[in-house]
């Protein structure tokens, strides 16, 4: 049985000013590299001190939460991109995660090469590491008129995505990682109908044909990793860049097919407001699948009311046994590495709300 991990984080977290504006500055490698050993060992021990038992190094390697693909993976331009359609308010720009691809696609090296060994060194508990979903790459780095002339489809793409991040998620099990989660923000357009138009008319898919592929492909990639003392999870969320977001809607129009046919143990899910819709689409996840409730915003600085947070633990509890729920931010604090707009002191406030929350709730 997959341990419950009561109070959870989904990975990012925010990233120094002395680190950003070494990158900004460029210059040699191993004076960044230096840093950003140190405030990885500085988050490492943030967290053991508010009680978690699961370990990420904040993505703090990272320029956002994909460019760990991108980055091992030969075949992108970084100069282009696919445009969005970002909301949300404090005048922040948002920044690019991808660029487009150009050629045939090639890892270099590793995925996490760059990151799990000082894990693995350093970490006071069982690590957690996470990576992009495969179906990320279709619908933002996929350009008509470019990437069709080495992928005629956006299914061709996504396949050679599979295997590179099946072949990590493989490694990463065999290598003795305690939690993989797959994050996967691209679900969100299936719920949300500007978007599920926008698949039609711009991807050129059919929306139920393309969930059904975006499933298959998440579980080709977790496929293989399946062992005792490994938890496989996945992220869901829409959109998170700079405290904006591009999609809204409940999990209602995905529901069945979602929970029913991920072949995860773990599905970690935004519900930190109104966008989200109800708990009531959670009555289709099966028994023994552990839901974590992102109840808590990363977004925003304000400081959730723990009472109103075991109120609504206990509303979900109604859909999912409370043995099978957990607790966590709706997503990471720095998807990209600029972060989202609070500070260090209120992210690790909303953290340590949350193990606290977990331990009144379930202790």
């Amino acid at each position: 049985m997959a341990i419950p991990y009561r109070a959870d984080q989904v990975g990012s977290f925010l990233r120094p000013a002395e680190l950003l504006d070494a990158r900004a500055a460029g210059g040699r490698p191993e004076p960044q590299r230096e840093l950003e050993d140190r405030h990885v060992l500085r988050v490492l021990a943030r967290q053991r001190e508010l009680g978690f038992e699961i370990f990420t190094d904040g993505e703090l390697r990272r320029k956002n939460f994909m460019s760990d693909f991108v980055d091992a993976v030969e075949g992108f331009d970084l100069g282009d991109a696919v445009g969005r359609r970002w909301q949300g308010s404090g005048g922040a720009q948002v920044s690019s995660v991808t660029g487009i691809v150009t050629q045939r696609l090639r890892a270099a090296r590793r995925l996490t090469g760059h990151e799990l060994p000082f894990l693995r060194q350093h970490s006071p508990g069982a690590i957690k590491m996470t990576l992009p979903s495969a179906t990320q790459f279709p619908a933002i780095a996929y350009k008509t008129g470019v990437t069709d002339r080495v992928y005629p489809t956006r299914s061709d793409l996504l396949r050679d995505v599979v295997q590179i991040v099946q072949a990590e998620v493989r490694a990463l099990a065999e290598e003795g990682v305690a939690y993989v989660q797959i994050d996967a923000p691209r679900y969100s357009y299936y719920m949300d109908p500007k978007w599920r138009e926008w698949i039609r008319t711009e991807m050129a898919q059919d929306p139920d044909a393309a969930l059904d592929e975006a499933v298959r492909a998440d579980n080709a990639c977790l496929d293989g990793a399946r062992r005792p003392g490994v938890t496989l999870a996945i992220h869901l969320c829409r959109g998170n860049n700079r405290s904006h977001w591009y999609a809204e809607g409940g999990y209602d129009p995905i529901a069945e097919k979602l929970f029913g046919t991920l072949a995860v143990d773990r599905f970690l899910l935004e519900y930190d407001d109104i966008r989200s819709g109800t708990f009531e689409p959670l009555r289709f996840v099966p028994r023994g699948k552990t839901v974590v409730l992102g109840l808590v915003s990363s977004k925003l600085p304000a400081l959730e009311s723990a009472d109103a947070l075991a109120r609504r633990i206990d509303e979900a509890a109604r859909y999912v046994p409370l043995e099978y729920l957990a607790l966590s931010p709706q997503c990471g604090f720095a998807s990209t590495m600029e972060g989202n707009l609070l500070s260090e002191d209120e992210q690790w406030a909303k953290l340590k709300l949350v193990v606290d929350t977990a331990r009144r709730v379930w202790q």
